[in-house]
């Protein structure tokens, strides 16, 4: 592959306007392809769904056997009161209340509102403390929904302070908002990092340049592809966030090495040439795990879960091949200009680079000689860190959707909370169908049952469809739809659902099928940590040639993603940084959240390992012994690995300071679990443990050793297929 690559680089040089004509037509095609998909009608918006799970079966038959009852309602909204003082029927709050509600209906498009103090509401508290008003309208378009929400909405910010109103629901479908200033920031920080990095703006802002391109195209091949069909938007902030990271990390990973031969004395096509056999072997390598980790998403078998993966995989598919064939025809644009002026200085004067003594003069080999020389130390204080991060993950708690609205702190989910407080879940009740050929006479028997059952508020007479065999009966849960209490009734019923005689009953609705979707959703985390621990394991014995060196590599990932989850919890459950993320904060994390954690990470954390061990395994097979090889190449690999890291970690944390929950939480966790991987995990865990196992940790049976291929990912094939020009100094015109 290093041969192949390294031809590939070297020809990408000679025929760089070519190449750079082609990339131009590759992105004009995809505009073309979004301009033709977006004149027609709106794709619109994936439904983010779980198929096929009881509750859904279930609401389908429900669907069939009382298709009156499930014909789609109108839109509407809910005005909340609940005074500071006194209770709604006292004559001077009732007033008022009866000012608001006749100011209600006279809003555009409303068909009704109900009277919140008529004594037979069943929004109205006992003690007075809480009425509602319901707000009824017909059907609505995009434009009116918005127009008669903020109508609805001046109405309950105008009203009265002492009413306490609030809003309830939303007529306006809530997307990503727009992105802040964080993003723009970390850029800028990621800018800053490369230029330190190289000693050169210039080839700083190649480095980025091909980085932005890549998000560039990315974004516009999803958005084109979302232009035909429906595509969620999870799926192009996960696809902007990765192919900015690992654009950036890919090109800073050839452009470090071709700087190093150039400096070596090679002429600029032959610095390109080996760059892009060396480093470009170990990027097809890295980008290629983070591929299969994403497109392995479809082992969850949900269909929104594997569009995310592969848009997220076409973002770093278009990263690797940009780095492969535009950033070698950059490069001989560059020429020696990518040096500093100090390193073309010097190499004017015949000094050539020796990366030997270099790295052993480097804080980064120095601190490689700690580790090698108290390995165990080391190791036990890295291992206590990322467990003690990881230590909220026990506090875990997930959901598919946070009803009444993602932000705690708006006035949706402000009503949403007073009503179940007050009235338990009547927004989100839970449907009961109990069938077979006694249904209409066992009903009784059935609401009976329910209604003595722990977490149930009430229970509504049963409904008999026209063939009397089934029934259908509401249960209105005490608690809200992602509570404990509310799960624990659904297992419940589902658990006795055989014990009335002559029928069985099943649990459907909103609520059962957000409990269903959560559950599935862990269920395939399970099933794709397993995939993933799999997959790491055969690479890494692919590309290292041992047995043990995988095994350790994945125990580090499966601790950094302990540490990531950990770390989400506390801030996004448990709200520890609510004065930093403007993302709302204080709900359980959504369900989707750790398998995407887990794949993303896993590809990131390959990455490292890649760039790490590689170089160690090449002083290893130079015959070093194991504690040498690590230190030479720990000193060599860990400085650029540094700064790709701390590339990773401003990105991400740029993201980390949006207001769109999930984009901010998906940022967050990528951010800590980065920095725990690549600071901790393999700069600290692996150097401790390979300096421990010394050479059984590069042992492999012979039968596997003959029967693998070799990925040569340290290039030896090129000293012998490449011709190379003597080692000079050569200047560029």
């Amino acid at each position: 592959m290093s041969t192949f690559l390294s031809r590939l680089g070297r020809l990408s040089a000679r025929f760089r306007w070519l190449v750079v004509g082609a990339w131009i037509a590759v992105l004009a095609a995809l505009i073309g392809v979004l301009a033709v998909g977006s004149s027609g009608d709106s794709a619109g918006e994936a439904e983010v769904s779980v198929p096929e799970s009881q509750a859904s079966l279930a609401l389908e038959r429900l669907n069939a056997e009382f298709p009156s009852e499930t014909d789609a309602a109108g839109a509407s909204l809910q005005l909340v009161f609940h005074p500071d003082d006194g209770a709604v029927t006292d004559p001077s709050v009732a007033q008022e209340i009866a000012a608001v509600r006749t100011q209600a209906e006279s809003l555009p498009g409303v068909q009704s509102v109900s009277d919140p103090l008529d004594p037979a509401s069943p929004y109205l508290a006992a003690d007075g403390t809480l009425a509602v008003a319901t707000i009824t309208y017909g059907e609505l378009t995009e434009d009116e929904q918005v127009e008669f929400y903020d109508a609805a909405l001046a109405l309950q910010e105008n009203a009265p302070p002492a009413l306490g109103t609030e809003l309830g629901g939303n007529l306006v479908p809530l997307g990503a908002p727009e992105q802040g200033p964080g993003e723009a920031v970390g850029v800028i920080v990621a800018f800053l990092v490369l230029a330190l990095t190289f000693g050169s703006l210039v080839t700083a802002g190649v480095n980025l340049l091909i980085a932005v391109i890549g998000v560039g195209v990315g974004l516009v091949g999803v958005l084109a592809y979302g232009s035909l069909t429906p595509i969620d938007g999870n799926s192009i902030v996960l696809t902007a966030m990765l192919g900015l990271a690992v654009g950036i990390d890919y090109s800073l990973f050839i452009l470090f090495r071709f700087r190093n031969e150039l400096r070596a004395g090679r002429t600029v096509d032959d610095a390109i040439a080996r760059a892009s056999g060396t480093a470009g072997t170990a990027v097809v390598f890295a980008g290629l795990t983070v591929i299969v980790a994403l497109v392995a998403f479809m082992v969850a078998d949900l269909s929104f879960i594997t569009q995310m993966g592969v848009a997220g995989a076409f973002g770093v598919l278009v990263a690797v091949l940009l780095a492969l064939t535009l950033l070698p025809a950059m490069m001989r644009f560059l020429g020696m200009r990518a040096l500093s002026r100090k390193h073309r200085q010097a190499l004017a004067r015949g000094e050539l680079f020796d990366e030997e003594q270099t790295q052993q003069r480097g804080i980064m080999s120095r601190w490689g000689g700690f580790v090698v020389q108290r390995p165990v130390i080391s190791l036990i204080g890295g291992v206590l860190v990322l467990v003690v991060a990881a230590v909220p993950l026990l506090s875990m708690k997930t959901a598919f959707s946070v009803p009444g609205g993602a932000d705690p702190t708006s006035t949706e989910r402000t009503a949403y909370d007073l009503i179940v407080e007050e009235f338990g879940g009547v927004q989100s009740p839970l449907i009961v169908l109990a069938e077979g050929d006694q249904a209409a006479t066992q009903a009784a028997a059935v609401q009976a049952q329910l209604s003595g059952y722990t977490g149930v508020r009430s229970v509504a007479p049963a409904q008999i469809s026209a063939d009397g065999d089934t029934a259908r009966l509401i249960v209105i849960p005490s608690g809200g739809p992602i509570d404990d209490s509310t799960e624990d009734l659904v297992h419940q019923i589902r658990d006795n659902a055989d014990s009335v005689s002559g029928v069985h009953l099943e649990v459907t609705g909103e609520t059962a099928i957000g409990i269903d979707q959560d559950e599935q959703l862990r269920s395939a985390l399970i099933k794709y940590v397993i995939v993933i621990v799999f997959i790491s394991i055969l690479l890494l014995i692919v590309l290292f040639r041992s047995l043990l060196i995988p095994l350790v590599a994945t125990l580090g990932f499966l601790l950094s993603v302990g540490a990531s989850f950990g770390a989400s919890v506390a801030v996004f459950q448990w709200g520890w940084l609510d004065p930093l993320i403007a993302a709302p904060q204080g709900d359980p994390m959504l369900s989707l959240l750790p398998l995407l954690l887990v794949g993303v990470l896993f590809g990131l954390a390959m990455d490292y390992q890649v760039f790490l061990v590689s170089r160690i395994q090449e002083m290893y097979r130079k015959g070093m012994d194991p504690r040498t090889a690590i230190r030479e190449g720990f000193g060599r690999s860990a400085p650029v690995l540094v700064a790709a890291a701390s590339i990773m970690v401003v990105v991400f944390a740029g993201f980390a300071t949006s207001s769109f929950a999930v984009g901010a939480s998906i940022a967050f966790g990528l951010m800590v679990g980065v920095a725990a991987d690549a600071f901790i995990v393999r700069m600290v865990l692996m150097p401790a443990l390979l300096s421990l196992l010394g050479r059984s940790a590069w042992w492999m049976p012979r039968w596997l050793d003959k029967v693998i291929p070799d990925v040569d990912v340290e290039g030896h094939s090129l000293d012998s297929h490449e011709h190379e020009a003597p080692k000079q100094p050569a200047m560029a015109s």
